[in-house]
């Protein structure tokens, strides 16, 4: 596999997700998002060290490190080879969940396949193991609600960002235009899977609820990620939006 089919199959994955962001029009189709927020957890061959490597063969390289311990997340943020998407992949860490939630999450995941956790496409075939039951998918969103995401939705895109200034509108326009298309953003920095630097202006705008089935065969809708906007607050410099997305107190030392 090569990285456009790799951007690709992402890409084709989001939109049957969310076939609002596929329909909107606002801007050419052929315009790259800035950047790709990734979920992963750290467990075996769907840890972000496993995933690296072919992430590293596709033409990405590994620019900074973020923790989040408040979320449990570690976030390697990954630049392109060109002017393609970078990368923001997120990992779960497991030890920050609790005792009765961890162990729910890992049988799920000890159910996958072990050929179902290995190849170049772990992050655009979704969930390998088998769908949670309402009642643990319940369990693990008090817990936590990525955890929860994870659980049915697998290592996966949940959400691309793109620039407003490379779509070459200014960010209260495109909101305007998005609320017209029936997505509502919102402003808070921390609404999404991470929180985002106050170097840039940020919407973040939750597509619609998907009803999925779960494992004992009834069906419930639940959100299942969205589409950001971003704007650099100050005009000039050199430096991509998205090397500006986390905030700089969450940045550590890469290994």
């Amino acid at each position: 596999m090569q990285r456009d089919e790799f951007l690709q199959q992402l890409w084709l994955d989001y939109v049957h997700q969310h076939p609002e962001i596929g329909a909107l029009r606002l801007w050419p189709l052929e315009q790259p998002p800035e950047y790709l927020a990734l979920l992963t957890l750290n467990h075996g061959n769907l840890a972000a060290g496993a995933l690296l490597p072919t992430l590293s063969h596709f033409g990405y390289r590994s620019c900074e490190r973020y923790a989040m311990a408040d979320r449990g997340l570690l976030v390697t943020l990954l630049a392109p080879p060109d002017d393609g998407p970078w990368l923001a992949l997120g990992e779960l860490q497991l030890g920050t969940l609790t005792r009765e939630p961890r162990a729910e999450l890992q049988a799920l995941i000890t159910q996958a396949h072990r050929e179902d956790c290995r190849g170049q496409n772990l992050l655009c075939r979704g969930r390998p193991w088998p769908m949670p039951s309402w009642a643990t998918y319940q369990r693990l969103q008090a817990a936590h609600p990525i955890a929860a995401w994870l659980s049915v939705m697998g290592p996966r895109l949940h959400h691309v960002g793109f620039d407003c200034d490379r779509l070459g509108s200014p960010i209260d326009r495109l909101n305007a235009q998005l609320q017209q298309a029936g997505l509502h953003g919102d402003a808070d920095r921390h609404h999404g899977i991470f929180p985002v630097s106050p170097l840039l202006q940020y919407r973040f705008y939750a597509t619609c609820s998907q009803r999925l089935p779960f494992a004992e065969g009834d069906e419930h809708r639940i959100p299942l990620g969205g589409l950001a906007l971003v704007q650099k607050c100050l005009a000039g410099g050199q430096e991509r939006a998205a090397e500006l997305l986390l905030p700089s107190h969450t940045r550590c030392e890469l290994a």
